[in-house]
């Protein structure tokens, strides 16, 4: 997926767990936050609490939203990725992408993975690994006070 390219389409999940999502209500409604995870990353979990934080600290202006990444067969136990989940703290919708329906539709190869989505559904950043997590905030920070600017 290159920059400025439109939201994909976020049809394909296998599950959706903590409430349905999909890329109508999210585009127009305020920028968003996709990250792709896996329950067999340990980078991934070592951010989760970074991600929970955006969540949590911009909950009125971003929509986050998770995309469980199956690496292998044993990612795809559903058990296991709800405990996950639950263990990590994730509560913002999670789609379970154990057909890689979605993942194949952004192009993504990697996990952890972060896409970051103005008002209006463009890709305005994207970024991959463990590291980062300052730029990944000063990304979203910028596209939310695009959003603020543009609301006034």
């Amino acid at each position: 997926m290159k920059l400025r390219e439109p939201m994909p389409s976020l049809e394909g999940a296998t599950t959706v767990l903590n409430g349905e999502v999909n890329r109508e209500v999210l585009i127009g409604d305020k920028p968003t936050l996709i990250h792709f995870w896996s329950v067999s990353c340990h980078l991934c979990k070592e951010a989760m609490p970074s991600i929970n934080q955006f969540r949590d600290d911009y909950k009125d202006k971003l929509n986050v939203v998770a995309v469980h990444m199956p690496r292998s067969e044993a990612d795809l136990d559903l058990s296991d990725i709800q405990k996950v989940a639950e263990e990590h703290g994730i509560t913002q919708p999670i789609l379970v992408d154990n057909q890689h329906s979605i993942t194949d539709s952004f192009q993504n190869q990697y996990v952890p993975a972060y896409y970051v989505f103005d008002k209006s559904g463009v890709l305005r950043h994207f970024q991959a690994g463990g590291s980062g997590m300052q730029m990944l905030t000063k990304r979203v920070n910028r596209v939310l006070d695009e959003a603020a600017q543009q609301a006034e």
